[in-house]
C-alpha cells in the first residue's frame, strides 16, 4: 500500500482533541499546528479518517511544502512536484482555496492561478500533451501559506466532514457537527451518564451525543470525493471501512439524552434531523425554555451553545438569560456544565467562575467553552 503523510484541519482550539482521536485510530502524529494536524497512514488510513474522525475538518493527502516568497518561486516550486501520480490525464484539477497567514504571498486568486498554470506545465510535460479536457474525475487541491513556507495537499474529502448528512434543516446560528462532537469529547460524559442541552436548536449536540453513545461513525453515511480514485484508494478499503463502522455499532444500547428549546418548531426540525441520523430514539426532544429547566436526578451534564448576541436586539437580554442559566444550574443536584459563548460577561452573570476555560475559534468567531465541573458519581460497589 502507499504511504501518506495526511492533513486533518480541525477548528483553532481542538487540535489535541483530533490528536487524541487519530492516536486512538491507530495512526503516528508527525506534526501539531495550529488548527491541523498531520499523521502517517496509508490508502486504509485515509479511508478510515473520512469515516472515524469526528473532530476534523477534512483530510488531505500532502503533496509536498516549500518555500516561497515570489510568485516565481511559488511556479517553479510547484512544477517539481510529482502531480502525474495523483492526476490522471483526463483529470479535473484546480485549488480549490488558498490561505496565506505572514507570508510575501497573500492574494489567494494570484496563488490559485499560478499554481494551476504551474500544475499544467508539468502535466503537459509527462503526458505529452498540450491540452487538458479535464473531462474526468475531480482532484480539488488546497494550499497554506504561513510565514512563506507553502504546504499543498489533496482533498480526499469533498464537503466538509462536519457535514454528515442528516441535518437539513438548521437554526439560525447552528453549531457545525464536529465541533459539536469534539465539545462532549472535551468533557467525562458517557453513555451511562444523563446528558442535556437546553438550547438544543437544531439538534446538534444531542444528535452527535447519540451517535458517540450508539458507537456510530459520523461518516459512514456520506460520500467523499476520493470514492473514484481507484488509482489512488482501493475501492476495497472503502467496502471494508463501511463493513468496520456497521460491525461497530450498537443500537442496544441504553442512554439518556435530552435536547429543549423555546421554539416549537425547532424541537420539530431537532427531531427530524435525528431520525435522519437514525438515533431519534436514543433522544428526548422537548419544548421548553430555560426557566423552567430541572432534573430530578443526580450527576448529569448540561452540555450546550446558548445565545451569543451577535444580532444588536438580542444583546440587551443576554444578561437576563445568562442569570437564569446559571440560577437554573445551581438548583440541579451534582451536575457539571459546559457552555461555549463569545459572550464575555457570561462567568460574571451566570455567578461562578469556570474550573476550566478553553478558547476555541468558531470560524473566524472567539468563542470561550466554560467548563463547570460538579462532583463525580460515586463508584459502584462491583463486588455485589
Amino acid at each position: 500500500m502507499r504511504k501518506f503523510e495526511l492533513i486533518a484541519p480541525c477548528h483553532f482550539g481542538l487540535e489535541a482533541v483530533l490528536k487524541k482521536e487519530i492516536i486512538d485510530l491507530g495512526y503516528d502524529i508527525s506534526l501539531v499546528e495550529d488548527g491541523r494536524i498531520t499523521f502517517l497512514g496509508d490508502e486504509e488510513a485515509v479511508v478510515r479518517a473520512n469515516i472515524f474522525l469526528r473532530s476534523a475538518e477534512r483530510i488531505l493527502i500532502k503533496i509536498g511544502s516549500f518555500h516561497a516568497v515570489t510568485f516565481e518561486e511559488l511556479f517553479q516550486e510547484t512544477k517539481k512536484l510529482p502531480w502525474e501520480d495523483y492526476i490522471p490525464k483526463d483529470g479535473k484539477f484546480w485549488i480549490a482555496k488558498a490561505a496565506s497567514v505572514k507570508s510575501k504571498l497573500f492574494s489567494p486568486s494570484d496563488i490559485q492561478s499560478i499554481m494551476k498554470k504551474a500544475m499544467v506545465e508539468r502535466m503537459k510535460e509527462k503526458y505529452r500533451v498540450s491540452w487538458f479536457d479535464e473531462s474526468g474525475e475531480r482532484f480539488p487541491f488546497r494550499v497554506f501559506l504561513m510565514k512563506d513556507e507553502v504546504t499543498i495537499g489533496l482533498d480526499t474529502t469533498g464537503e466538509s466532514l462536519h457535514k454528515r448528512g442528516y441535518r437539513k434543516l438548521t437554526a439560525k446560528a447552528p453549531i457545525a457537527e464536529n465541533l459539536a462532537a469534539a465539545l462532549i469529547m472535551l468533557t467525562p460524559w458517557n453513555k451511562s451518564r444523563i446528558l442535556v442541552d437546553p438550547f438544543c436548536g437544531s439538534g446538534t449536540i444531542p444528535i452527535e451525543a447519540a451517535m458517540m453513545a450508539v458507537n456510530m461513525a459520523p461518516g459512514m453515511n456520506r460520500n467523499f470525493t476520493a470514492e473514484n480514485w481507484e488509482h489512488i484508494i482501493g475501492k476495497k478499503n472503502w467496502y471494508d471501512a463501511v463493513d468496520e463502522a456497521n460491525e461497530m455499532l450498537d443500537l442496544n444500547v441504553e442512554t439518556d439524552i435530552q435536547g429543549y428549546d423555546i421554539d416549537p418548531d425547532m424541537v420539530a426540525i431537532a427531531r427530524e434531523n435525528a431520525r435522519l441520523a437514525g438515533v431519534e430514539r436514543f433522544i428526548h426532544f422537548q419544548q421548553r425554555p430555560v426557566d423552567r429547566l430541572s432534573h430530578s436526578k443526580k450527576y448529569g451534564f448540561l452540555i450546550t451553545n446558548p445565545p451569543y448576541g451577535e444580532r444588536l436586539e438580542d444583546k440587551e437580554n443576554l444578561s437576563a438569560l445568562y442569570r437564569m442559566i446559571g440560577e437554573r444550574f445551581n438548583g440541579l443536584d451534582a451536575w457539571s456544565m459546559f457552555l461555549i459563548t463569545s459572550y464575555e460577561q457570561a462567568e460574571k452573570d451566570i455567578g461562578r467562575k469556570a474550573d476550566k476555560n478553553r478558547k476555541i475559534y468558531n470560524g473566524m468567531m472567539k468563542t470561550y467553552y466554560y467548563q463547570f465541573l460538579g462532583p463525580k458519581p460515586p463508584k459502584r460497589n462491583e463486588s455485589r
